[in-house]
């Protein structure tokens, strides 16, 4: 996949080592990310010779998909294999409104970021079987091109909220948003990607000085340090204390909301003072809270609370002056959350045969 992790002053140094003029760059690029050419041989207006060295040193290879899943609330989620055979996942989510909340026109593709996790929050299946590697800046932007070449649809936006902690491969991840965001790339406005942590520090402090308007969103889970603790393990090395004054810094910065992410666990962490709290900390810094029901994950035990609790739970961050969305689930009858096809996949080809 390292054809799609050059930018274009590495094609133009690459071209120039090969005694070609760097214009041959931009044909590249057209090619790649204009017209998604697969094939070295279609790029009609680069001399043969080029095409065979470039074939030889650069082959063009989609993401093999080793399964689709198809939701009755059409979520796609596409399981697919890289050059070394690990597994990653990836979601289209359609454009659909929230169950009490504002409606949306956006078609999203939600990314993987590693192979795996090392952070381990209880929520999560990602992590289950461990970190096995981070992915390289073009295996990121080979599942933008590859859901958008199955789906059949234009993707006008993105989140990095798939497998893995995008802040722990942090520089392949901001070389992936470049090549997206690129004008000579696929030209998509950084507004319309979403970084998404588990509360990385350094990482939220480093992005608020980037040039990229992209956005942030931190998964939050809990809205004090004695819950957060429970759900996620990164709370331990960057308190929540830590964690809001590096979201201030960042809204500071960038002069743009950002978004907490809270997943609602029953009987855990969605008491009624737990969302007096969580208002608190988002009217404080201007932010945005997306409620997200708990998806039923093999292997741990955490349960959705009820309709009704999650309402009341809404209503009370709303009251608190916070602007909140309670959103409707997405994907759960094909497993959508993160990890979980992947973990049943390895489990159904190591009962069956290894992978071919």
């Amino acid at each position: 996949m390292e054809v799609y992790s050059l930018a274009k002053a590495d094609w133009e140094e690459r071209l120039s080592l090969l005694g070609e003029p760097r214009f041959r760059a931009g044909q590249i690029l057209e090619w790649l990310y204009k017209r998604r050419a697969s094939r070295w041989e279609d790029m009609t207006n680069l001399p043969a010779p080029l095409r065979e060295k470039l074939s030889a040193e650069f082959p063009i290879a989609p993401l093999e998909i080793v399964r689709e899943s198809g939701s009755g609330d059409t979520t796609r989620k596409f399981l697919f294999r890289l050059e070394d055979r690990q597994l990653i996942e990836t979601v289209l989510i359609p454009a659909s409104p929230a169950l009490y909340g504002e409606a949306s026109d956006r078609r999203t593709v939600c990314i993987s970021s590693q192979v795996g996790c090392a952070y381990g929050c209880k929520f999560c299946a990602s992590g289950l079987d461990g970190w096995k590697r981070n992915l390289t800046a073009g295996e990121i932007v080979g599942q933008f091109l590859r859901v958008g070449a199955l789906g059949g649809e234009r993707i006008n936006n993105i989140v990095f909220m798939g497998m893995g902690e995008p802040m722990a491969n942090y520089d392949n991840l901001l070389r992936a948003i470049g090549i997206l965001n690129a004008s000579w790339g696929v030209g998509l406005g950084a507004r319309h990607m979403t970084i998404s942590t588990s509360g990385l520090v350094p990482g939220i402090r480093d992005l608020a000085a980037q040039p990229l308007q992209v956005r942030l969103a931190i998964s939050l889970h809990g809205a004090t340090d004695e819950i957060r603790n429970k759900i996620m393990p990164v709370n331990r090395k960057y308190p929540l204390a830590q964690l809001l004054d590096a979201c201030a810094d960042y809204v500071r910065q960038k002069k743009q909301k950002l978004t907490f992410e809270y997943i609602l666990i029953k009987d855990l962490n969605d008491t009624p003072d737990q969302a007096r709290l969580l208002a608190a900390h988002a009217r404080k810094l201007g932010a945005k809270i997306n409620l997200i029901p708990c998806n039923s994950v093999e292997g741990l035990d955490w349960e959705r609370p009820d309709e009704p609790r999650q309402i009341e739970f809404l209503s009370i961050v709303r009251r608190g002056g916070a602007d909140a969305t309670l959103r409707r689930e997405k994907g759960s009858d094909i497993a959508a959350a993160c990890g979980q096809l992947r973990l049943q996949a390895e489990k159904s080809f190591a009962q069956s045969k290894p992978l071919n």
